[in-house]
C-alpha cells in the first residue's frame, strides 16, 4: 500500500505541538499539574500492567471490538459507494467516549487522585465520566451548562443516577465552552486531590496526545475489520469533528496511508454568519482558547465567538490542535454540514438501516449522503458513528423528524 512520509509518526513534539499548534498555555498555577499529568501519563503508557487492565476493561466492560457494519439498505439507497459503519455507538454508554474515560480514570488512580472533575456538552462525556467513576469508587463533579442540561435531561439524570454531581454553568453561552472554564476552576483549587478529565483532543500538552492514544483503538480496528471484510483499506474515512476526539481516533492509524482520504465534518449550523455554526475551518482563525493554540472562532476584536449547533456536541468554538495540523498540511478536508441535513441524515439511517444515530455522527452521514452517489460502486466509504441516538429524541420530536 502506498504510503505518505508524514510528521504525525513524532507529534507531538516535546513542547506538545504539532507543527504550530497545540502547545501548553496554563496559568502558572496549573503548569505543575499539568508537568505532573505528563509525566504520570508517559509511565502509564509504558507499563505492561496498566495496558493490560485498559485492554481488559475496554473489552469486558466498555464492549470492545465494535463491530465494522456494512450499511447494505443506506448503500443501495444512495446507489454509490459501498458503506461501512463503526459503531462506537454500541460501546458501553452508548458512544466513543468511554475509550478515553476509562484511560484516564485509571491514571488517574494510579496518581493517587480520589476525585474526577469533567465537562460535557451532550452529556456523553458527562455519562461516562460518572461511569467510569462508579466503577472505580472515586468521587465525581460534571460541570454543564444551562442550555445543554435543557437539551439533553436524560443525560443529566443519568450521570446524577450514576452518583456524579452536575453543577449547572450560567455564564456565556451556557455550553460546553464555558463548561470547561467551570471544570479548569475546580482543578485548580482542588489539584491536591483531583483529576481533571478533559473528554476531546483539546486543551494544554498533555491532552491532545493522551486522549488521541486513549480512542486510536477506533482507527486500530477498523482497520483489521475492513481488510477482512474487503481485503483492502478504504477509500473515504468520514467522522463529525467538533473538539475532535471520535475523528482522529479514527484517521490517526490511516494518515500515512495516501490513498486513504479522511474527512471530518463540522457544525454548519443555521447559516454562514458568525455566531449561527460551529465551522471553525469555515469562519476561524488561528488563537488561544483553553490552554492551546488552534483555530477558533472569533471577532474582529479576538472574543470569542457565539457558536450554534442543533448538536449540543459540536458547538464548541475551538478545535483540536492536531486537527489544525492537519487541515494546514491538506492531509485531512474539512466540511460542514446544516442542522437540517444532520436531522434528515438521521432520519435516513434510521429508516433504511434501523439505526438512530446520535446528532453528531449524523453530520458525518449527512456528508456521505451528499457525496456518496457521485462515487463508483467499488469506493469504499467508513463512516465512524461514534454515537447513539436515545439522547437526542426530544430534539428530533420537537424539530419533526418522522
Amino acid at each position: 500500500m502506498a504510503t505518505v512520509s508524514h510528521q504525525t509518526d513524532v507529534w507531538p513534539d516535546a513542547r506538545g505541538r504539532f507543527g504550530e499548534f497545540g502547545g501548553r498555555y496554563v496559568p502558572e498555577t496549573l503548569m505543575h499539574p499539568v508537568e505532573q499529568l505528563e509525566r504520570a501519563y508517559e509511565a502509564a503508557r509504558h507499563d505492561v500492567k496498566f495496558r493490560e487492565e485498559l485492554h481488559h476493561l475496554l473489552k469486558d466492560f466498555a464492549g470492545r471490538p465494535t463491530p465494522l457494519f456494512h450499511a447494505r439498505r443506506l448503500t443501495e439507497h444512495l446507489g454509490g459507494a459501498q458503506i461501512f459503519l463503526k459503531r462506537e455507538d454500541l460501546l458501553h454508554t452508548g458512544a466513543h467516549k468511554i475509550n478515553n474515560c476509562l484511560g484516564q480514570g485509571l491514571l488517574a488512580l494510579r496518581m493517587g487522585k480520589a476525585r474526577l472533575v469533567a465537562e460535557t456538552g451532550a452529556g456523553q462525556h458527562g455519562v461516562a465520566t460518572a461511569t467510569v467513576a462508579a466503577l472505580l469508587g472515586m468521587e465525581c463533579v460534571v460541570y454543564m451548562g444551562e442550555e445543554d442540561m435543557a437539551r439533553q435531561a436524560p443525560n443529566v439524570y443519568r450521570m446524577r443516577l450514576l452518583g456524579s454531581r452536575v453543577e449547572p454553568v450560567a455564564s456565556g453561552s451556557r455550553t460546553l465552552k464555558d463548561a470547561i472554564n467551570e471544570a479548569m476552576r475546580d482543578w485548580v483549587t482542588n489539584v491536591h486531590n483531583t483529576h481533571y478529565l478533559l473528554g476531546s483532543v483539546l486543551g494544554p500538552h498533555p491532552y491532545p496526545l493522551m486522549v488521541r492514544e486513549f480512542h486510536r483503538v477506533i482507527g486500530q480496528e477498523a482497520r483489521r475489520q475492513i481488510l477482512e471484510a474487503a481485503g483492502r483499506l478504504p477509500d473515504y474515512l468520514f467522522a463529525c469533528v467538533g473538539g475532535g476526539s471520535n475523528s482522529i481516533g479514527l484517521f490517526y492509524d490511516f494518515i500515512p496511508d495516501a490513498s486513504v482520504k479522511m474527512v471530518g465534518v463540522e457544525a454548519g449550523g443555521r447559516g454562514a454568519n458568525l455566531g449561527e455554526h460551529a465551522a471553525r475551518f469555515a469562519g476561524g482563525k488561528p488563537g488561544v482558547l483553553q490552554g492551546t493554540y488552534t483555530y477558533v472562532l472569533q471577532t474582529e476584536d479576538g472574543l470569542i465567538a457565539n457558536t450554534h449547533s442543533i448538536s449540543a456536541g459540536l458547538d464548541y468554538p475551538a478545535i483540536g490542535p492536531e486537527h489544525a495540523a492537519l487541515y494546514r498540511q491538506g492531509r485531512v478536508e474539512y466540511t460542514h454540514v446544516s442542522d437540517a441535513e444532520a436531522l434528515e441524515a438521521a432520519r435516513l439511517l434510521s429508516r433504511t438501516e434501523g439505526i438512530i444515530p446520535a446528532l453528531e455522527p449524523a453530520h458525518a452521514l449527512a456528508a456521505v449522503i451528499a457525496r456518496g452517489p457521485k462515487m463508483s460502486r467499488e469506493n469504499i466509504v467508513v463512516v465512524n458513528l461514534s454515537g447513539r441516538g436515545d439522547k437526542d429524541l426530544g430534539i428530533f420530536q420537537s424539530a419533526g423528524v418522522l
